[in-house]
């Protein structure tokens, strides 16, 4: 069996490119956040070089904090971009979405793989290094109380409720994560799981709900 590296987590560190750190911080300087969201609407759904060069300049301009080498795919959208923080060398599948909330936090860390199609309720969201996210995987950090139940659910109260994932932990394609969830380090969750209680290091938790199926090979 031959075995493939992953190639974006292997590379070494590059900072960006001189020119391209001036231009964010001028569009930070000269630009009001709602002028630096609305000029990425130009550029968001290209697929030429320059436009992904802007894509990752006005992120960086608008993020709490940015790395180096980050790649964000066409179509990627975001809410909030202000309470972002994301590591170096993070992919950013095509047509992904990023929900943030005023005064809430999102923390990708270094080396993240994030597939196409994905879904992140980012109000209040941890996402450990090395971590990937399979195309199409969601995670839900909020839900209604339901009470009291004379009101229509999306009336009662919002309930905002972290979700951490682990370093190294792997999310499979199409899974959904749920409110107040904990994915452990070096974990799998299997695709088109659902996932309502915390998964164990190391665990492999597949289904709907996800339950443990067994450890991983080499696990102690």
């Amino acid at each position: 069996m031959r075995v493939v590296k992953a190639f974006h987590a292997r590379q070494p560190r590059v900072p960006d490119a001189d020119f391209e750190i001036g231009l964010s911080g001028h569009l930070r300087r000269h630009y009001e956040l709602p002028e630096r969201i609305a000029l990425y609407g130009r550029f968001s759904t290209g697929e030429e070089d320059f436009d992904a060069l802007m894509r990752r300049a006005i992120w960086r301009a608008c993020c709490k904090r940015f790395g180096h080498g980050v790649q964000i795919g066409v179509g990627v959208g975001f809410k909030h971009p202000e309470t972002f923080e994301i590591g170096d060398r993070v992919f950013i599948g095509a047509g992904a979405y990023l929900q943030g909330r005023i005064g809430g936090r999102c923390r990708i860390g270094r080396h993240v793989w994030i597939g196409p199609q994905s879904y992140f309720d980012a109000r209040h969201l941890i996402v450990e290094d090395y971590v990937g996210w399979g195309p199409g995987a969601k995670v839900l950090g909020s839900a209604h109380t339901g009470i009291p139940i004379s009101q229509p659910i999306l009336t009662t109260d919002l309930v905002i409720k972290p979700v951490i994932v682990k370093r190294s932990a792997d999310i499979g394609t199409g899974a959904i994560v749920l409110p107040g969830v904990t994915i452990g380090e070096g974990a799998i969750v299997g695709a088109g799981a659902v996932v309502t209680h915390d998964v164990a290091a190391y665990a492999i938790a597949v289904g709907v709900p996800a339950r443990f199926l067994r450890w991983r090979d080499g696990h102690e």
